[in-house]
């Protein structure tokens, strides 16, 4: 397969600079970059669960009911 990717000259001079670096020429620096693997940059998570556990349980809708009244109580009354 032939990929065709139209850049500008500024950067098929960088992308040349950095296959230079390595003593290769640009279209086997591609290859080579292509050819990598891809690298996860962390570690994921093994499930969804329990990642927010750490935190205890969450509020309850009675709590969250609760809290909201408190938090707008009095609201507007100074206006």
């Amino acid at each position: 397969m032939t990929l065709t990717v139209e850049l500008a000259e500024e950067q098929i001079a960088a992308l040349r600079a950095k296959a230079l670096v390595e003593g290769l020429s640009l279209e086997d620096w591609l290859r080579k970059l292509a050819d990598q693997e891809v690298q996860p940059r962390c570690k994921p998570y093994k499930s969804s669960r329990g990642i927010l556990a750490k935190y205890g349980p969450a509020p309850s809708a009675e709590e969250i009911d609760e809290n909201r009244r408190e938090m707008f109580r009095g609201f507007g009354e100074e206006l």
